[in-house]
């Protein structure tokens, strides 16, 4: 049930999702009235978090019983992504009983609490005159940025996340010190019961939502080969593509932002991965015609220099959850589509003849998904679209005039196909193991998946 209003939007922005989800084939097929109640169910979904909090077992280290062990007992296994463990989210909690002592937080801390985080001292924006440390307080967030920080009290738009004990007081929280970081309210309370994985058997379990998990799956990476992930920041499918390949092999990471590759780099460290090489490089420029010595192997790389290719492409990330306000502009909203371009054409002429190319996003626009995929079979006619294993999400979005046989070999996954579960212990209990699992697979982050193969050389 939806407890939370809908995603917070600019109306230009509202407007050109409503245009892509009510585009004429659409509405042509299942009717106005029921375009616009999807579409509406859409925005209402992306304000609510996942059902389920997905974690990817580092196999190289551990199999998944032997983690599943360590773990609490119903913790279920994915039955087509051997690799992910499911944990419930209970909620929403409505009986918390609200304090007088308030703190506000930012919207993006708020999301991340709704996902099973405690409260980070900087993401604190006011907290109550009279708050002090172990104090129980109620914790709410401010989805438009309307409270000014070290504000006493705030009365405009605020969601309750749940309750918390401070950890430190109000003159403590805004006493200037540069150097406080850490947990500011422990949450012992929240609305939706989430798991925090926080320093959680680290070497063996990598956080990551369902359908990010997937997309290593569905580039099906073979032992030995070289693999080139072209937008590889924080590193989650990375290192995912080295574990299915037993880290024999080369995988070849590259992001243009310096502190991100190091995270690379950290995350194939602490998972125990040798066959990963991150480089601070724009994918753009990954491509280069003549020859040149003593490379060492590093970027920019010669035509046709890779086996399989992941482009998860920077997007508009309109699919992420929880998102309750997203302040984006129009312009901004839509200024991805070049860019992913640029780099599809870098991916398709670094891939060898027979290569795999895996296209993904994580957001809901047709634009930086089906009309893509469109664009991209009419640009390249050496690639051929491939249906996807393991096929969890649905089929793609109708607008961009591809084929309901294209359709099919997409993946889209959708959270607006079900609706928002009220989730609690009980419950739990009662429901069968096939429909939890159902649950899962639908009600998650919003995200695409494409999967090409390039038949001949450009």
């Amino acid at each position: 049930m939806s407890i939370f209003p809908k995603i917070s939007l600019r109306p230009e922005v509202e407007n050109y999702l409503k245009e892509g989800f009510m585009n004429k084939e659409v509405v042509t097929s299942l009717g106005k009235q029921e375009a616009e109640r999807k579409f509406q169910t859409l925005l209402n979904h992306l304000s609510h978090p996942p059902s389920f909090t997905t974690v990817r077992v580092n196999t190289r280290l551990a199999s998944v019983q032997h983690v599943k062990n360590l773990l609490l007992d119903e913790l279920q296994k994915h039955p087509d992504l051997q690799d992910v463990l499911l944990i419930p989210v209970i909620g929403p909690r409505k009986n918390i009983k609200k304090q007088q002592c308030e703190a506000i937080v930012g919207a993006q801390c708020g999301n991340a609490v709704l996902r099973g985080a405690h409260v980070y001292v900087p993401g604190i924006v006011s907290a109550s005159k009279f708050m002090k440390a172990g104090d129980v307080i109620s914790v709410y967030s401010d989805i438009k940025g309307k409270c000014k920080k070290g504000a006493k009290e705030f009365d405009e738009t605020k969601i309750f996340l749940g309750n918390g004990i401070s950890e430190l007081s109000r003159k403590e929280l805004f006493s200037g010190l540069p150097e406080l970081k850490g947990i500011g309210i422990r949450m012992t309370e929240p609305v939706y019961l989430s798991p925090s994985f926080d320093n959680v058997l680290p070497g063996y379990l990598f956080l990551q939502n369902l359908p990010s998990a997937v997309v290593a799956h569905v580039l099906n990476p073979q032992p030995g080969e070289k693999i080139l992930d072209l937008c590889a920041a924080p590193g989650g499918k990375t290192t995912h593509i080295a574990a299915l390949m037993h880290d024999q092999g080369e995988v070849i990471a590259l992001d243009k932002v310096s502190n991100k590759v190091e995270k690379i780099r950290q995350n194939a460290l602490l998972l125990g991965l040798n066959s990963i090489r991150a480089f601070c490089f724009d994918g753009t420029k990954a491509l280069r015609f003549e020859m040149v010595e003593d490379t060492d192997g590093e970027p920019p790389f010669l035509p046709e220099s890779f086996d399989r290719i992941l482009l998860d492409a920077p997007c508009s990330g309109m699919g992420q959850r929880p998102n309750m306000a997203c302040t984006w502009t129009l312009k901004e909203v839509t200024s991805y589509q070049p860019l992913q371009r640029k780099l599809f054409s870098v991916a398709v002429q670094l891939l060898k003849p027979g290569g795999v190319l895996v296209y993904s996003t994580c957001t809901v626009t047709l634009a930086e998904n089906e009309e893509q995929v469109a664009w991209a079979l009419r640009t390249f006619p050496c690639l051929h679209l491939q249906y996807q294993e393991p096929q969890i999400g649905g089929e793609g979005m109708m607008g961009a005039g591809l084929s309901f046989e294209q359709l099919k070999q997409l993946q889209r996954f959708d959270p607006s196909v079900v609706p928002l579960p009220d989730t609690d212990i009980n419950s739990l209990r009662d429901t069968r193991i096939e429909d939890m699992i159902w649950l899962a697979n639908k009600d998650c982050i919003g995200f695409f998946i494409a999967k090409f193969v390039k038949c001949k050389s450009i």
